[in-house]
């Protein structure tokens, strides 16, 4: 079932066997792996069923980073998550990705892709995505267009699936119905409460923005709040351990990561559409069931002592036709305004978000006046035919004057980059977070080689120019012009041992009998791939667990 804990009628307290902080990918993947069971669930989620600025500002902090961090509108609090907004990417790490590199510190996941690959397996039904076979790395199924030839030996074409997943509205009707969940929202987690010795959790504080409080009591308890929240919450559950929960050796909220992501330069060409079109994620109106993309190899990494990155090829329209100009125009004009504060948020986050250039609005200035574009529409008529036959033929409606390349990065764990707690503090009293965002030497090696092997090889596939950014061959080490892709990642880290990391192999908190982490907070080091499916993936994995712990528990109760 789900409830509003907003609503006066429902229950100050709730009882459980298992409480999930977060109703993101994570969160509901586990949620619904206990559907039909006899363990008792709860969902607790800060956010509505929509999106709201209310909610929305509890995510409002302050960066004091070398390199700006936008706290507020790289996430979302919502149901369903901050795939409220994803586009859909996943892929699966590759072995690479997740083994020890001399030249990258702190690398190397306690796991193998042997132990991830059924996981990956699964995750396919929850993400929608069951008809693509995949291996590491790399979907197996057929791009429609076929990509461009690379050196081997610099770069790769792999594979990804796009997930039609939005899992908010498609999992709402299924949780809703499960008579063992209880989905809760407007409950905000105010802090674990841990038992005497610090050892387990004895119970969560939860508390509305109306000023409600109240508690939920269960046997385990998941923190799945994103790569963020979830260092936050372990800061903020202080009342025993001073430090915060799982932070005996200070590591709770370092290892920041995010993907940096920034323009490379341009390449000049007479044929843009040969280094574009390969790489549309869109085939006529409809997204790609899958796409390739544009990475550097693993051996491109091992002889440059780099880390992974991948690239994007955008096409930019150069003079718009008169005829196709007036129809964008009239056909936005007819879009019906938007007056839903949801609506609202999510245009304003997915313009705050967007990875790639600006595009020029079709939208005319003032009042449109349907009379006068529609006479245009007429005017450009021919104009109109030709762009139609354009897309018959499945070429571009409008040639392209040249091609940005945008580059997406992986970041090397930094015990200096890190999340922490600010003084200011949000409507519930809590304080507020704080991120100090830090690249490191060798992130600024990575996307200055990168985006010269990049330009290079992208130039000789469409006998063009690289025109690099000026940043690129620069040797200082000042700030580079990158952002965020609101990816966030490492800061409750994964480790055998708990000197190194916050959770264990097993997403269990070092030194708690109970509690754990789901999410990509977990991940010692993120690759360039988009991480919703690994974060599925270990999800599932841990349901999985969870399942085996409470039976255990249950049986132990009855005896």
């Amino acid at each position: 079932m789900i409830i509003d804990y907003l609503d006066s009628t429902s229950p100050d307290d709730v009882e459980a066997d298992l409480c999930i902080v977060g109703a993101g990918a994570a969160g509901i993947a586990i949620a619904r792996s206990f559907i039909g069971t006899t363990i008792r669930v709860c969902l607790v989620e800060g956010g509505g069923i929509a999106g709201e600025e209310r909610s929305q500002s509890l995510y409002n902090g302050e960066s004091i980073g070398s390199t700006p961090f936008d706290t507020s509108s790289s996430r979302m609090r919502v149901f369903g998550g901050s795939c409220k907004l994803w586009g859909g990417g996943c892929i699966t790490f590759s072995r690479h990705d997740l083994e020890p590199r001399d030249w990258v510190p702190d690398s190397g996941w306690p796991l193998d892709y042997d132990e991830l690959e059924p996981w990956y397996g699964q995750a396919r039904n929850y993400l929608g995505i069951d008809a693509h076979d995949f291996t590491d790395g790399s979907f197996l199924t057929p791009p429609a267009r076929t990509p461009c030839s690379f050196d081997e030996d610099t770069l790769v074409n792999p594979v990804f699936a796009r997930s039609p997943m939005f899992f908010g509205e498609h999992y709402r009707a299924q949780l809703d119905a499960a008579e063992n969940i209880m989905v809760v929202l407007h409950a905000n987690l105010m802090s674990l409460e841990a038992t005497p010795d610090g050892a387990s959790v004895d119970h969560a504080r939860i508390g509305s923005m109306d000023g409600r409080r109240g508690r939920v009591t269960a046997r385990q308890y998941v923190l799945a709040a994103g790569g963020i929240e979830n260092a936050r919450l372990l800061l903020l559950s202080d009342s025993v351990s001073p430090d915060g929960l799982g932070n005996a050796h200070g590591l709770v909220g370092r290892y920041f990561m995010d993907h940096p992501s920034g323009k490379l330069g341009v390449v000049a060409t007479d044929d843009p559409d040969a280094l574009t079109r390969p790489y549309e994620r869109h085939i006529g109106k409809d997204p790609a069931p899958v796409s390739s993309e544009i990475a550097l190899s693993a051996q491109a990494q091992r002889d440059h002592r780099m880390l992974a990155g991948r690239v994007h090829p955008f096409p930019i329209e150069g003079k718009i036709p008169f005829g196709v100009r007036a129809l964008r125009e009239f056909r936005a004009a007819l879009k019906p305004p938007v007056r839903d504060e949801a609506e609202r948020l999510e245009i304003r986050m997915c313009e705050i978000m967007r990875n790639g250039p600006m595009l020029a609005t079709a939208t005319p200035a003032g009042t449109p006046n349907l009379g006068m574009l529609a006479l245009r529409v007429g005017l450009g008529t021919g104009d109109i035919v030709r762009a139609f036959a354009k897309k018959l033929a499945d070429r571009p409606t409008v040639r392209s004057n040249h091609v940005e390349l945008i580059g997406y990065f992986e970041q090397a764990p930094n015990s200096d980059s890190r999340i922490m707690l600010g003084s200011d503090t949000d409507a519930l009293g809590l304080r507020k977070v704080s991120v100090d965002w830090q690249l490191s030497a060798i992130d600024r090696h990575t996307i200055r080689t990168a985006a010269r092997l990049f330009g290079e090889q992208l130039a000789r596939a469409c006998n063009g120019r690289f025109e690099p950014e000026p940043w690129v061959h620069a040797e200082d080490d000042a700030p580079l012009p990158v952002h965020g892709t609101a990816h966030h990642l490492g800061t409750t880290r994964m480790a055998t041992r708990a000197e190194e990391g916050v959770v264990d192999r097993d997403c269990r908190v070092h030194g708690m009998s109970n509690l754990h982490v789901a999410g990509s907070s977990v991940f010692p080091t993120g690759g360039w791939a988009f991480p919703t499916f690994t974060i599925v993936a270990l999800s599932l994995r841990l349901a999985a667990q969870l399942q085996v712990l409470l039976a255990d528990c249950s049986v132990t109760a009855i005896v």
